[in-house]
């Protein structure tokens, strides 16, 4: 059974494989066939994961498109459609998406990591550095943690922004990924110095200055670290993503990391389809408002 649903994965990065990159889905639906940032990346790690060949390919055209629209301040393209007459190129709807920054970075350091192509990351330097003073100036306050729109990641107009964790971790996973071939120093004590930020400010009984003292000593902590706080305070809703990637980033003790396991296991069990959700409790519920 599992070899079906394997197959199926397979076949459907096929799908939405295309001379420019990898789609964020098969069907016509809305504005995603495009090449995205986000999905593309994501699906270029699966196609890593996979070791076929077409579907690597797939993901190095992903990372030419981005980089090839890239914005002159350093912004990588939302998504980008690709047309017979036309190029349309999206930096975000709303706002712009600033976690196409980092999944940018990302992807670039493991499709040359797993392909032992050295010289990708060199032909990208100047987009990736580019990129990372992008992200040095989305700080604002220079304090090592980047703000975040409403509508600035993945969540769309979900009500995380400010300092959302998500974005902080991926962060740092590109600043590691860049690292192993820059071999930096300045970019190692960066790296330090957002860790040591996400723990001041983001786990209970920390010490050092906080960012936002008082909602941060009014703050309810649970087995695992809230979704984000902004000068309105912090908001505590589970979110999936952003605890994964603490775990996978070693954020935090072990204690911190067993409480974030077991959490994710209770409130799984404790679903319909026994499937952990993106955010917990619901946004929705939580302001009342009803779904349609």
């Amino acid at each position: 059974m599992e070899t079906i649903y394997y197959d199926k994965a397979i076949e459907l990065l096929h799908k939405v494989s295309t001379p420019n990159g990898f789609l964020a889905s098969a069907e016509n639906t809305s504005n995603y066939q495009r090449v995205w940032a986000r999905d593309g990346v994501i699906c270029g790690l699966a196609a890593l994961a996979s070791g076929d060949e077409k579907l690597i390919k797939t993901f190095k055209n992903t990372l030419e498109t981005l980089a090839k629209y890239q914005h002159e301040l350093g912004t990588i393209p939302s998504n980008v459609l690709i047309g017979v007459d036309k190029v349309d190129v999206s930096y975000g709807g709303l706002a712009g998406r600033v976690d196409a920054v980092t999944w940018f970075i990302i992807g670039v350091c493991q499709y040359a990591f797993h392909t032992k192509d050295d010289s990708f990351i060199w032909k990208h330097e100047n987009e990736i550095e580019k990129a990372l003073r992008l992200l040095e100036a989305w700080e604002f306050n220079n304090r090592h943690l980047i703000y975040v729109p409403l509508s600035g990641n993945w969540a769309d107009e979900y009500i995380t922004d400010g300092y959302v964790l998500y974005d902080q971790l991926l962060r740092i996973w590109a600043l590691k990924c860049y690292n192993y071939f820059k071999k930096s120093k300045t970019i190692s004590v960066k790296i330090e110095k957002i860790e040591k930020q996400i723990e001041i400010n983001f786990l209970p009984n920390s010490e050092g200055q906080k960012i936002h003292e008082r909602a941060y000593y009014e703050m309810d902590f649970q087995d695992y670290l809230p979704c984000s706080f902004s000068p309105s305070g912090y908001k505590n809703q589970f979110d999936a993503f952003a605890n994964s990637l603490a775990l996978l980033l070693n954020i935090g003790t072990k204690k911190t990391q067993n409480k974030i396991v077991n959490h994710s296991y209770d409130l799984a069990l404790s679903t319909k389809l026994g499937l952990l959700p993106a955010f917990w409790p619901q946004f929705l519920k939580m302001m009342n408002i009803g779904t349609y």
